[in-house]
């Protein structure tokens, strides 16, 4: 493939992995008194693809859901929204996966929501090799110049974690780690690292790398992934180092926010980045924009942000 910084309009972007139904309570109470809820819909990868969308971004969503409202409600949304569902499989006897937001308070006094994961038995969670088969899912991953999934998928099930290491390699691999641990306890973790190890570009938190690696120093991140062209380390409010092979590790600042919700800030980050490649900048201004999704999405309650610039403004 070309070099990683002069992606340009080089095919789809292809996100693969599992959407949710959300529920939050609306009178942003505590659970137990939450008697009414407001319904939206989430998940790693489609989060980006959405934000991908609204940046311009050819971009579609390969996954399952479950034949009913709630898969009926995402489908909806991400087609609304221009990403390309045509090859979602939907299954009449496994449902679309649910998770509950439960509001709380950090030390700081920001927001900070608990997540109840309603996913075992889920729809997504059936992805297997076989799925990469269907005429239509060959051909979009065919035309695909970027496919992007997270750790997540790897993690939901033995058949998600087979379908993962299946994933054809036309495309570059753009991974984020999104290191869930409860994905992987009792369990090895072996499918994860094996993601890892095919990816092009890898995105980690500091504190990933150290769960998963032992270390978040960039030269030993660099041995450990030695086929990745690129890692991007992420370092909360103290920004972002660029890794790559035989080159100086490169610092990006993050931008300064008040924080609403941290959710979705990695997911805003992931696509403002793979945006800012796929219209041809460099790759310091492609994590720049990546770092002003992320602030639009660190400032909102939901998700993924509200509202978002043309990518022009963004970058630079």
């Amino acid at each position: 493939m070309g070099p990683l910084s002069a992606v340009g309009t080089a095919g789809t972007v292809v996100c693969v992995g599992e959407a949710m139904a959300v529920l939050t309570p609306a009178d942003d109470v505590p659970l137990a008194d939450a008697s009414t809820f407001v319904r939206t819909i989430g998940g790693a990868e489609l989060n980006v693809a959405l934000t991908l969308a609204r940046l311009g971004v050819p971009t579609a969503w390969l996954s399952r859901l479950g034949d009913d409202g709630f898969g009926q409600h995402v489908a909806a949304v991400a087609r609304a929204a221009g990403v390309d569902v045509s090859a979602v499989e939907f299954d009449r006897t496994r449902p679309t996966g649910l998770y509950v937001k439960t509001p709380g308070t950090a030390p700081d006094g920001s927001r900070r929501s608990a997540m109840l994961y309603y996913r075992a038995g889920s729809a997504a969670s059936a992805l297997s090799p076989a799925y990469l088969e269907r005429p239509e899912v060959a051909a979009l991953l065919g035309r695909a110049g970027v496919v992007h999934v997270s750790g997540i998928t790897a993690g939901l099930s033995d058949s998600a974690a087979a379908f993962c290491d299946a994933l054809p390699g036309n495309a570059r691999l753009s991974v984020d780690l999104n290191y869930r641990p409860a994905l992987w306890r009792d369990r090895d973790d072996a499918p994860l690292r094996r993601l890892l190890s095919r990816a092009d570009e890898v995105q980690l938190g500091a504190d990933e790398a150290t769960a998963v690696f032992g270390t978040a120093d960039p030269d030993a991140l660099l041995r450990a992934l030695p086929r990745a062209a690129r890692i991007l380390l992420k370092r909360e409010e103290h920004g972002v180092l660029v890794l790559e092979p035989g080159a100086p590790v490169r610092h990006v600042p993050a931008l300064p926010v008040d924080v609403v919700e941290p959710v979705g800030a990695g997911d805003a980050f992931a696509a403002g980045y793979l945006a800012g490649q796929w219209h041809g900048l460099d790759v310091v201004d492609a994590v720049r924009l990546g770092h002003r999704c992320a602030a639009a999405a660190l400032t909102v309650r939901e998700d993924r942000p509200v509202t978002l610039p043309a990518w022009e403004g963004l970058a630079g």
